[in-house]
């Protein structure tokens, strides 16, 4: 074999196990999803040099009412696998039909993967009884088991926002209600890993991937 084949067959060969290294130890870390809502900082010594370590927040436990009268908690709805909250209100004349359309399309894209569930948390319980809010699923083709709207009292309404999901607390009454329309994304362990603007398509179509992200770290871990 003459010394420019050898070479050839060598480079064919090596190309392969490069593609394999660069997709194990870059491509896995390139997608990496962060954690969001830092707590705290713990310092440790280790080998007598101090390490700092991150502590992130944990969604709190919490108990509501959906639609259905179904009662939900924070570990039901991540129990499959991760679970996608937003925050709304039924007499909402704009931002949240926006937002709301959008994460038809999220359902839409997953509405065969039981690990993945939808939360929406109204900030007007007053007038968001179960009633109201099975009506206004309706409007949105929300699939049973799949996307939650969720109502309760007041106080456990304003904690999950201003507290477990650090949210400005709501501004106004009726339809001139003022509130956030972010959406975040939270795993299994009730952690925050994605924050997106619930209104904005190209935002949306980022969480939708970075839901598919998620998953995947689950199956190869």
């Amino acid at each position: 074999m003459k010394p420019q084949q050898v070479l050839l067959l060598g480079l064919i060969l090596l190309v392969p196990v490069l593609a394999f290294l660069f997709l194990k130890s870059f491509g896995t870390n390139r997608y990496a999803l962060p954690t969001y809502l830092p707590d705290r900082v713990d310092s440790t010594q280790v080998g007598g040099k101090w390490q700092r370590d991150t502590v992130f927040h944990q969604i709190g436990e919490f108990q509501l009412t959906s639609q259905s009268g179904r009662k939900m908690t924070d570990q039901a709805l991540r129990s499959e696998g991760l679970y996608v909250a937003s925050f709304f209100f039924s007499t909402c004349p704009g931002a949240c039909p926006r937002m709301n359309s959008q994460l038809v399309r999220v359902q839409e894209k997953f509405r065969n993967d039981p690990r993945v569930r939808l939360a929406s948390f109204t900030v007007d319980p007053a007038t968001d009884s179960v009633a109201t809010l099975a009506r206004y699923a309706e409007q949105y083709g929300a699939i049973a088991g799949k996307w939650f709207f969720l109502t309760g009292d007041a106080a456990t309404v304003q904690r999950v926002a201003t507290q477990e999901f650090r949210l400005p607390a709501p501004t106004g009454s009726g339809p001139a209600l003022v509130h956030s329309q972010t959406v975040f994304l939270v795993d299994r362990n009730g952690q925050v890993r994605g924050r997106y603007e619930g209104t904005d398509e190209k935002d949306v179509n980022r969480l939708i991937t970075e839901i598919q992200v998620l998953l995947y770290t689950y199956e190869h871990p």
